[in-house]
């Protein structure tokens, strides 16, 4: 099954299967009932993301540093459990970035999708 990406505060849908927060740190305003799994090894390292934010390295740089950083012990074994669920299950990636082009869960998505041949 594919998997999806949304932001957060986007409202749930039935066809969002298991929603999976993917932020180091807890979004302001959302209700914990509104994702089923907190995966924080998923999220961006805070040095990172300020990097981005303050326009001191490009998205390139950006994808390139959140790569190496997901290849942590931690981070590999959750994307390969994603991965592996998402064989038989829908799962959907959600973070707060509103440019989910320019969104580490559009990476992330990518990964695990990677892992997952169909």
């Amino acid at each position: 099954m594919p998997v999806r990406t949304k932001r957060v505060y986007d409202p749930a849908e039935p066809g969002d299967g298991t929603r999976i927060l993917v932020m180091r740190i807890y979004p302001r305003g959302v209700r914990r009932n509104s994702f089923d799994e907190w995966r924080k090894e998923l999220g961006t390292a805070p040095e990172l993301i300020k990097a981005w934010k303050a326009g001191t390295i490009t998205w390139a740089e950006l994808s390139k540093r959140f790569k190496a950083q997901m290849k942590d012990h931690q981070a590999q074994a959750s994307l390969q459990e994603l991965a592996r669920r998402a064989r038989t299950e829908r799962l959907t990636l959600l973070c707060g970035c509103g440019d989910e082009k320019h969104c580490h869960r559009s990476l992330l998505k990518a990964m695990i999708e990677a892992l997952s041949p169909k």
